[in-house]
């Protein structure tokens, strides 16, 4: 917790002269410096507020030693940089909402702040009032039973001008980002705290709104739907007027108030209304002095140090949830902003491989890349915008090679990754591979087909390493290897590969290729991992993890390629022999050895200071022959607590015991 802390202010608009004087209201911390796009713009700002430092750019306000937290007020599409770039500066940050444009961009954001060490908070001012400390114990207490539903609006009329930043389209105007994750939060909030949590985010939204000239939405509902069947329809717009109204219905009765968002400290107070069976049962005022952004300074100081205490403000996983939503309700609206439609660079810096770690590697074959230990899935992204933010912090994370699919989501995925990778002119650094011929489409004569369309989606003229993605015992493995060669003579492919095939049908397409003087194939893709797999997730799928396929790999010294090395998901919590939810998860990796082997390598995860679930992967890349490790995270954090694992060493000793064997 800090005690004082001194505030740099970057942006001179309406809110941050608010925020200003809302420091000013504080007696835990004090404005040194403001930064501005033009020195004539600063000083006016620090003249008004009687700040010693004004700086006319965003970066020298960042090199002030003397500011310890950076208040940021820009336009929505310069959050993700500037908060980047404040992050990377040492600074503590507290970022005007929306945080960034989408889910995505937060991540990015959250990961930085993460991997710097400072405190990071989305600037939802209203978190942080009295009245949502009264609100919160109401819910608590049950005041009005169990809620069941609710109504939250925050909706304004302001004349359409193509030249605001309301209304602007390339500024990521509209009212979902504008105001739209006030009632949004809110609404997430008291779900959360209804079910003994700090939030909860819905389980189905459905938005609807209306898009304006301009491009924007200038009025948009959603109905959410959270856990335990408790409904939130939540407003909000830039061009329609609204109440502000927050009303909460129980079991026993409703709640009902007034403009949480923005409280005058003129009025000094706001009335918190409870009704029960149709009638006025109380009223209950809520007193305050103070502009509602000082309450928020003082949560700032309290939680540097001590994250643990930003309840009921927005923590990251709040923060994340919200965007989330809020991407739902857009996508529901067709909304995307321009910048959405190109592979962002959060930072506003090149790309910077090896910045954050430096990820093992080993050489494959004759090619002269350097191949990183753990492999990108790509199969996992929704959008560009994610696509971009997940494969920008791999390579930065030093991650080199990436895995794709013919069959994948239709192609969606390489059209994704091949948008990314001309942007980025990354290509001659990455290691691709691709996989065709899944059944049913499996057979000699489709793969033509199936590479041309990957090659055009993947925007390049090769992929390095080339699997066939099942095999189909229909066709002898000559036909196979013929087909693949001619593809590898043409240049299409630099390496042939195996995904799912047994691996006597391996050595006989290999024996076939050495009599014939073709190209065999050089690496294979089967699964492998700790946990045993039970039954395959999908049809067709063959397992290598046993000791007769290891000592085969052993003795081939094949590169094996593996998938589900962390068994989907079964070394983290979600797995455990009480709960069966996931009934995926039970099917194809729940037996007693398996959560024998858990067992284990909780053990030597606690002896070594680390995950259980990284210790699954050193198991596997520890193994005594060349192996790759597929990962498929979903999200930053996935990445990152994936890594440790690859840098994990484990002797013969310890295999042994993790699996049973000693």
């Amino acid at each position: 917790m800090a005690d004082h802390l001194n505030w740099g202010i970057l942006g001179t608009g309406y809110i941050a002269n608010k925020f200003a004087l809302s420091v000013a209201q504080s007696s835990k911390g004090t404005v040194v410096a403001v930064g501005s796009r033009n020195q004539e713009t600063a000083n006016i700002f620090a003249e008004k507020h009687s700040i010693r430092n004004a700086y006319s750019s965003y970066e020298a306000l960042l090199k002030d030693e003397n500011v310890e937290v950076v208040y940021i007020s820009t336009p929505n599409p310069f959050h993700a940089e500037w908060a980047i770039k404040t992050a990377k500066a040492g600074k503590h940050i507290l970022c005007e909402k929306p945080i960034g444009l989408n889910h995505s961009e937060a991540m990015g954001i959250l990961e930085e702040a993460n991997l710097n060490g400072v405190f990071l908070m989305e600037a939802y001012m209203y978190r942080c009032h009295p009245l949502i400390a009264r609100l919160i114990e109401m819910i608590q207490q049950e005041v009005i039973g169990s809620i069941k539903s609710m109504r939250l609006d925050f909706s304004f009329y302001s004349p359409l001008d193509p030249k605001s930043r309301l209304y602007n389209l390339n500024l990521a105007g509209g009212g979902i980002l504008d105001v739209g994750g006030y009632p949004v939060s809110l609404a997430r909030l008291i779900a959360g705290v209804s079910q003994n949590k700090d939030f909860a985010d819905p389980i189905q939204v459905q938005g609807m709104g209306q898009l304006g000239s301009t491009g924007i939405d200038e009025f948009a509902i959603a109905n959410l739907k959270f856990e335990g069947d408790l409904f939130a329809q939540v407003s909000c717009g830039v061009h329609h007027q609204q109440d502000w109204d927050v009303q909460l219905f129980g079991s026993k009765g409703s709640i009902q108030f007034k403009n949480p968002w923005v409280q005058d400290p003129r009025i000094g107070k706001t009335t918190i209304r409870i009704e029960k069976n149709g009638k006025l049962e109380s009223e209950e005022n809520i007193h305050f002095d103070r502009l509602m952004w000082s309450y928020e300074v003082d949560k700032v100081s309290e939680c540097i140090g001590a994250p643990e205490k930003i309840f009921p403000a927005m923590s990251s996983a709040d923060t994340l949830g919200n965007m989330k939503a809020m991407d739902a309700w857009r996508k529901d609206l067709g909304l995307i902003f321009p910048s959405e439609k190109k592979p962002p660079i959060l930072s506003g810096e090149p790309l910077n491989p090896g910045r954050i770690e430096q990820l093992p590697t080993l050489p494959f074959g004759d090619s002269d890349k350097k191949v990183s230990r753990l492999v990108m899935g790509v199969d996992n992204q929704l959008t560009l915008s994610h696509a971009s933010v997940m494969f920008d912090d791999f390579i930065e994370r030093g991650g080199t090679a990436f895995d794709t699919a013919w069959i994948y989501n239709q192609g969606f995925p390489e059209g994704l990754w091949g948008n990314w990778q001309k942007a980025r002119g990354i290509r001659e650094q990455v290691f691709l591979i691709g996989k065709g011929g899944h059944t049913p489409y499996n057979n000699p004569d489709a793969i033509a087909a199936q590479l041309n369309d990957s090659l055009r989606r993947l925007k390049t003229d090769y992929i390095d390493l080339y699997y066939l993605h099942r095999d189909n015992l229909e066709y002898p493995v000559g036909d196979f290897i013929h087909a693949l060669n001619r593809f590898k003579n043409e240049g299409k492919i630099r390496a042939l590969g195996a995904s799912n095939w047994s691996l006597n049908r391996i050595a006989e397409a290999n024996a076939y290729a050495l009599e014939n003087g073709l190209a065999g194939f050089t690496a294979v893709s089967n699964q492998f991992s700790l946990a045993e797999m039970v039954k395959p997730p999908w049809p067709g799928c063959i397992s290598s993890s046993d000791s007769e396929s290891r000592n085969w790999f052993k003795q081939k010294q094949i590169p094996l390629f593996c998938w589900s090395s962390q068994a989907r998901g079964f070394f983290t919590n979600r797995s455990n022999p009480q709960n069966i939810e996931d009934k995926e998860l039970v099917r194809c990796w729940y037996n007693k050895e398996n959560f024998e082997r858990k067992d284990r390598a909780q053990t030597l995860a606690k002896e070594k200071g680390t995950s259980v679930i990284s210790i699954a992967l050193a198991y596997v890349l520890n193994q005594p022959f060349q192996i790759f490790s597929l990962i498929g995270p979903r999200t930053l954090e996935e990445t990152r607590t994936s890594c440790p694992g690859a840098y994990i060493q484990l002797n013969s000793e310890e295999l042994k015991w993790l699996n049973l064997e000693s």
